[in-house]
């Protein structure tokens, strides 16, 4: 049996009608480019009938299929999708994630560039939810609108060092979203120590960063060194309004994104471009803290260390030109609607 070129795995709980999309997708994809590839699915105990759907599926994709035997928290079922896989490289991609039609074929290319290549980042298109649940019937990609906003705006494909892909201007949560990557597993695989046991299997979403971000640790530690590749136009679409946790974007935002930064410092980040960097990702801190703080729909705060969190950040500027900015614009949106 010819070894695969490449796992999807999709970590999944509940939110059935975006699986059957997403798996919808990667068909669709299959039929347009025949590519050596496999999905690998592990379900956290869905209340929904998950299985019956694969099954389905299973009939034109060849699937590896987990169901845990109970809700073991987004960070390990994470790990556990990609334990699952066989193939050279890795995809890890959301439940309501899309492949485009043409996905497999211009990943075919891309894999060829340089056989040295452990990481990719891949490009995404932004979709409103709305858009894709719109009906009951499944949903298809070639379907999909014209003129789809691009996760990263930046213009060019470039292959660099892991490293230099730490950039706001190619990623403003400096890949922290799993769905932007392909890697080469065996680098995964060697990399899975450096993951806290006990913090990944906190259940309660995003408490810790091992729960939330199990994966750029990995990546942080095992691709520091590796040949990368950012690839500008999208092979895949990433919806919106779906997320169970946007109730915690604030926190995200403001307290898990700089954090992301922290680990690329450990694996080798310049200094200098740490410190620029931080203070990017640090421009809404004080916004975010009086949201989480003051409004009741707004969760994170028993998850915050203040000192790690807020006092040690309290000499980047960002925070306060992000706070004066916020305060103007809401000063002239008042003046302007009472004129």
């Amino acid at each position: 049996m010819k070894n695969k070129i490449l796992s999807i795995c999709i970590p999944t709980y509940n939110r059935i009608e975006c699986l059957n999309n997403c798996l919808n997708s990667i068909l669709i994809a299959k039929k347009n480019f025949n590519f050596n590839f496999e999905v690998c699915i592990s379900d956290n105990c869905s209340e929904a009938d998950v299985h019956s759907l694969v099954k389905k599926y299973s009939q034109e994709l060849e699937i590896t299929f987990n169901k845990n035997d109970s809700n073991l928290g987004l960070g390990v079922n994470i790990l556990k999708s990609v334990s699952l896989a066989k193939g050279e490289f890795v995809w890890i991609l959301g439940n309501d994630d899309l492949l485009l039609p043409d996905t497999f074929f211009h990943l075919n290319k891309l894999l060829k560039i340089d056989r040295d290549i452990d990481f990719f980042y891949i490009n995404s298109f932004h979709l409103d939810s709305k858009f894709v649940l719109k009906s009951n019937q499944t949903f298809n990609t070639k379907e999909l609108p014209k003129n789809m906003e691009k996760f990263s705006l930046y213009p060019k494909s470039f292959e660099t060092n892991f490293l230099n892909l730490v950039n706001h201007k190619i990623s403003f949560d400096f890949i922290l979203g799993m769905f932007l990557a392909i890697f080469r597993k065996k680098i995964w695989d060697s990399n899975l120590f450096r993951i806290n046991q006990d913090f990944v299997k906190e259940k309660n979403v995003y408490s810790t960063f091992d729960n939330t971000a199990p994966h750029i640790i990995i990546w942080s530690s095992g691709f520091k060194d590796s040949k990368a590749y950012f690839k500008s136009e999208p092979l895949s679409v990433n919806t919106q309004g779906v997320r169970e946790w946007s109730d915690l974007y604030p926190f995200v935002e403001s307290v898990r994104i700089p954090e992301v930064l922290d680990y690329y410092r450990l694996a080798g980040l310049k200094f200098h471009k740490y410190l620029y960097y931080k203070n990017f990702a640090l421009r809404k801190l004080f916004i975010n803290l009086f949201k989480i703080y003051f409004f009741k729909n707004i969760k994170g705060s028993n998850y915050i260390n203040i000192r790690k969190h807020i006092i040690y950040n309290l000499f980047y500027p960002s925070i306060y030109l992000g706070l004066i900015y916020f305060v103007i614009r809401k000063i002239f949106k008042l003046i302007f609607k009472i004129r």
